[in-house]
């Protein structure tokens, strides 16, 4: 990963110096000393750079939600999520937005760069593909933990999806489980903290919030009443 400035000029962000710690084609690990709208006197903040990602929301023709369980090894166990994957040759903290850094490193509509990488972790990781009469629909972005780091995020509702025909899982990937649950069952699942990983809980919420699906229980039976 390329290092460089933080932030740009003429925002009221100025870096004044920078130490890299570690690197390596995933993340890089930097020390800055950086000055703020609201601070004139510079202090330090210790960044981990991340390649930007996307995260997919595949929904099937009878609005069923796809989610796969994967082992991830900085928490020790297995989750369930929404398939996801990085974008390569784009790193967060480069000094442009993910989108330019796309732009500075690709040739080709940025956007659509975005979208060929949710494609294709679509079909790679959960083993569906979009339908010919399918639409994939840019949800927006976010930053999925801004004290450490600055990897963003790029949302992705894909529907409808269908089975890939004689799909086989690359060995490499670690991922136990694929499975397409009811709107209601993804309910479930996040209120007893079955769903405990923040990409997938973020999309929930974003979709949510466009009205693609409701968390909301559908009747008063389903609400706890203290």
């Amino acid at each position: 990963m390329k290092q460089s400035k933080i932030v740009g000029d003429g925002e009221g962000w100025e870096t004044i110096s920078s130490e890299r710690h570690f690197a390596n084609p995933h993340l890089e690990v930097v020390t800055y000393q950086v000055r703020t709208p609201s601070r004139s006197q510079p202090w330090a903040w210790t960044i981990v750079h991340r390649k930007a990602a996307v995260i997919i929301a595949p929904m099937t023709r009878d609005d069923r939600i796809v989610l796969i369980r994967q082992e991830r090894i900085p928490v020790s166990t297995a989750i369930w999520e929404m398939p996801s994957g990085q974008i390569d040759n784009v790193a967060s903290g480069s000094g442009l937005s993910p989108v330019a850094s796309v732009k500075a490193d690709n040739a080709g509509d940025p956007a659509e760069i975005i979208e060929q990488v949710a494609l294709r972790e679509l079909r790679e990781e959960s083993g569906y593909e979009l339908a010919r009469d399918g639409k994939l629909i840019a949800l927006g972005d976010y930053f999925s933990s801004p004290g450490f780091t600055d990897e963003r995020g790029y949302f992705f509702l894909a529907r409808p999806v269908e089975p890939i025909a004689n799909y086989v899982r690359d060995e490499t990937e670690s991922i136990l489980d694929c499975r397409a649950f009811g709107v209601p069952e993804i309910r479930r699942m996040i209120a007893e903290n079955e769903i405990r990983d923040a990409n997938t809980l973020g999309i929930c919420a974003r979709l949510a919030a466009r009205d693609f699906l409701s968390l909301e229980p559908r009747c008063d039976s389903e609400i706890v009443r203290e």
